[in-house]
C-alpha cells in the first residue's frame, strides 16, 4: 500500500498535519488538496481541537504545484486550469479563517505555492537550512496562493517585488531578520519549538485568539475609524465570553486560568 499523502497526528488540544509527499517535496496534486480539506475540516468541526501545526515530510515543506500534472504533450495546446479556485484560494482563506491558531514548521524548501500556503499561516517558525523561494517566475507565472498579498504586507513593497522578479531564495534566517516570518531555529529544535507553541494553544482562550485574528485580517483594508469601530465589536463580543471571566477570576485569585477555548 503506498503511504498516505497527508499525516495527522491527535494530540491533546491541537493536531499536527503533515504534508507527506517526500518523493515529490510534498508537492500537491489534486488527490493530496482533497484529503487536506478533509482533513482541516475534521479538525475544525472538533471543538476539543484548539490549533493547528502544519509541516512537511523529508527534506521539504511543500515544493508547491506539483508540475508532472502540468506537463503538455508535444504539440498540445496549454489550457486554463481551475486547481487555484477549486483548491488554493480555498486553502488560503481556510487558514486565515479557521477559529483557533495555525502554526507552521516549514523544515525544508517551501517554494511557489508551498511559500504562499506558509506564509498563510498565523506563525511560522522555520528550521535554518530551509529556504523561501518566490519560484513562479522561473516558469513564467505570477506568484499565487495569496502571495501578492501577504508578502508585500510582511516585508515592504520593494523586498516582496525583487523577490517575486527575481525567483531569489531567502534562507531562513534572513527571512527571520526582514519579518517574512516569526523566527528561525536551529533544525533539532524546529519541531520541539512549534509543538510548544501548540500546548500553549491548547489551553488558551481561543475564543479570544480567533477575534485577534480576525482583527488583525481587517486591518489590512480598513480605515483607522472602522478598525477602531471593529475592535470595540469584537472586544464587546470577547467580554461576553466564559473565557474572559475565567481569566479575570484567575488573575484575582492568583491562579492558573482554565480556559474552555472553543466550547
Amino acid at each position: 500500500m503506498s503511504e498516505p499523502s497527508i499525516i495527522v497526528q491527535r494530540q491533546t488540544g491541537y493536531r499536527v498535519i503533515t504534508l507527506n509527499r517526500p518523493d515529490r517535496l510534498n508537492a500537491f496534486d489534486d488527490a493530496m488538496h482533497e484529503v487536506l480539506r478533509g482533513t482541516i475540516d475534521e479538525a475544525e468541526a472538533d471543538e476539543e481541537c484548539r490549533a493547528l501545526l502544519l509541516t512537511g515530510a523529508g527534506r521539504a515543506f511543500c515544493s508547491g504545484q506539483d508540475l508532472a500534472d502540468r506537463l503538455l504533450k508535444p504539440g498540445e495546446k496549454p489550457v486554463p486550469r481551475e486547481s487555484l479556485e477549486k483548491y488554493y484560494n480555498p486553502l488560503v482563506r481556510r487558514l486565515r479563517a479557521l477559529p483557533f491558531p495555525v502554526v507552521c514548521a516549514v523544515n525544508g524548501v517551501a517554494a511557489g505555492a508551498g511559500a504562499n500556503v506558509a506564509l498563510a499561516c498565523d506563525i511560522v517558525i522555520a528550521a535554518r537550512s530551509a529556504t523561501f523561494t518566490q519560484s513562479f517566475a522561473r516558469i513564467g507565472l505570477i506568484p499565487d496562493s495569496g502571495g501578492t498579498y501577504i508578502l508585500p504586507r510582511l516585508i515592504g513593497e520593494a523586498r516582496a517585488r525583487a523577490l517575486m522578479l527575481t525567483a531569489q531564495p531567502v534562507p531562513a534566517e534572513r527571512a527571520a531578520e526582514m519579518g517574512m516570518i516569526w523566527a528561525c531555529v536551529d533544525d533539532a529544535q524546529l519541531m520541539p519549538e512549534a509543538t510548544a507553541l501548540c500546548e500553549q494553544f491548547a489551553t488558551a482562550p481561543t475564543r479570544g485568539l480567533a477575534l485577534i485574528k480576525r482583527a488583525i485580517d481587517a486591518s489590512a483594508t480598513n480605515s483607522f475609524d472602522e478598525q477602531l469601530d471593529l475592535e470595540r465589536d469584537l472586544q464587546r463580543e470577547a467580554v461576553m465570553s466564559a473565557d474572559y471571566a475565567e481569566g479575570v477570576r484567575a488573575f484575582m485569585e492568583k491562579r492558573k486560568p482554565n480556559f474552555r477555548g472553543r466550547k
